[in-house]
């Protein structure tokens, strides 16, 4: 084991060294989440305020703004960009040293990918969960933070990210067939963005649809976690939703293999 982390511990050093070069780059990220935060905010204020009740969907609006900015910050955190890093590679070239390495390709990607959640969760996560919970106290005048519900969606938001880390995975040996992928990966986004409940939650959308959407592998990047945290989920549906993201992790993880074994023999290096 201890062999295995000074193997691949380097990656993950030097993910942090180059994610940090550029860490003006998360600032200037975060202020645009929060300010897409609170533009949401008061479009969810006006839906409220003009249903009858102080009820819509079984949210009141105190739910709304803790899934506004935990689903946000919940993305920011499992957002893989492996995809990216494989597409570049190839485009460059620098693949091929890659696989001269004795180093598996899949695991090195994924310890280079960490060091980008693990500079979040200080910078974005940690700092946005003690504000949103402030306004929790705040506005229900007691403590409503659950240290349980808090564990529990850190656990699920672990294996959400190695979800989106295998998903991205396959997304992006699609390198190898059509060489760039800015403009798919754009619609990509836009795409999961909906299909993972960070536009608009599951339990707003129609029966067959909610349905659907829940059992894709989708619904586990961002909107399992989230639900975990508000105790929307719990007893059997809590382990039934987290067992749908330990299956799709599994067989997202059979997925890449196969795509892998397939796609190395078509590798056409453009660089290098």
């Amino acid at each position: 084991m201890n062999k295995f982390f000074r193997l691949y511990m380097p990656f993950t050093r030097a993910g942090i060294q180059s994610t940090l070069m550029y860490s003006i780059n998360i600032i200037f990220f975060s202020l645009s989440e929060l300010l897409y935060c609170f533009v949401m905010y008061y479009v969810w204020l006006a839906v409220f305020d003009a249903s009858d009740g102080q009820n819509f969907m079984g949210f009141d609006m105190q739910d709304m703004v803790l899934y506004l900015f935990m689903t946000n910050v919940t993305a920011y955190l499992t957002m893989s960009q492996a995809d990216s890093a494989i597409a570049e590679e190839i485009k460059d070239g620098s693949i091929a040293m890659r696989l001269l390495k004795p180093v598996d390709y899949h695991i090195s990607i994924l310890f280079k990918d960490i060091a980008n959640p693990i500079i979040l969760f200080f910078m974005v996560f940690l700092p946005m969960t003690v504000c949103v919970e402030i306004y929790r106290g705040v506005t229900a005048g007691m403590i409503m933070f659950q240290p349980l519900n808090c564990l529990l969606y850190l656990l699920s938001g672990i294996i959400a990210y190695l979800v989106s880390f295998y998903l991205n995975m396959c997304f992006g040996f699609l390198a190898f067939y059509v060489t760039n992928l800015w403009g798919v990966s754009m619609f990509k986004k836009i795409l999961l963005k909906f299909l993972s409940g960070a536009a608009i939650p599951l339990a707003f959308m129609p029966a067959a649809l909610k349905n659907i959407l829940a059992f894709l592998p989708f619904s586990s990047l961002s909107y399992t976690p989230v639900m975990i945290y508000m105790g929307k989920y719990t007893g059997a549906e809590l382990l039934l939703n987290v067992g749908l993201q330990v299956f799709w992790l599994i067989a997202l993880i059979v997925l890449c293999k196969l795509i892998w074994n397939r796609a190395i023999r078509r590798l056409c290096v453009q660089g290098g």
